[in-house]
């Protein structure tokens, strides 16, 4: 790894806590690589060898049953994610592919599992990755489980509108069947939620969304933060 490299890395969020002797642990047998869009990058039922964390783009995190399957969350920087998998030495509960170009590290997991029993500050970081994890997962089953789908896409419609600087006009960052798994809904009820969302001034071209009346869309999402927030 070029030294250039290194210093980019080791800031981080799990990484910056960690001693100079922790992360010539953790980066023996590291790897960064840029992975194109489609690449699957693990799949459920595999003991988890690394731990992943996104440097940039964005990944789609599945699990399937059957013949079903569906999205359970999608991943940017500075995130990583199947780190309860890395940390228990289990099997991976989900598969993660790329949605978009991406740059990941790769740390191994048996270095990951020796920095944690080695560096306080390292396990602080990975316990708090895990907290915030088990947080996010709390959030999205309120968000399922106390909203109807069109509740649930208006909010996430809100949440892209402030994501990419509250211009009113924003493209969809990946297939709408994607935003339909992750928004718990069958693809044909996210086509009737964007028709319904036409009375409150929401106009959809392709993957282009106007929001015309924020005010009629934020009232009909009623964003809270104990759900949409996950800062708090």
């Amino acid at each position: 790894m070029r030294a250039e490299e290194r210093e980019n890395i080791i800031r981080h969020p799990i990484l910056v806590a960690c001693r100079e002797e922790t992360l010539d642990i953790l980066l023996q047998g590291a790897f960064v690589q840029r992975f194109p869009a489609h690449t699957q990058l693990c799949k459920e039922g595999e003991r988890a060898d690394f731990l992943y964390a996104v440097l940039s783009g964005a990944i789609e995190l599945t699990a399937s049953w059957l013949d079903r399957e569906t999205t359970i969350a999608v991943i940017g920087p500075p995130h990583t994610f199947i780190v309860a998998a890395v940390v228990l030495d289990r099997l991976y509960l989900q598969s993660a592919r790329v949605l978009e170009p991406s740059r990941i590290l790769m740390l191994p997991s048996d270095s990951v599992r020796k920095a944690m029993r080695a560096d306080a500050g390292f396990a602080t970081a990975i316990a708090e990755e895990m907290a915030n994890a088990y947080r996010n997962v709390a959030q999205e089953l309120k968000n399922q489980k106390l909203r109807t789908s069109l509740e649930r896409l208006a909010n996430w419609l809100v949440h892209r509108d402030k994501e990419t600087g509250g211009g009113r006009r924003f493209v969809i960052p990946f297939e709408k069947k994607t935003l339909a798994a992750r928004l718990g809904m069958a693809p044909e009820a996210l086509s009737r939620a964007f028709a319904t969302l036409a009375k409150f001034d929401v106009h959809i071209d392709g993957a282009s969304v106007i929001i015309k009346d924020a005010a009629a869309l934020e009232k009909l999402a009623h964003p809270d933060p104990l759900i949409d927030d996950e800062t708090v």
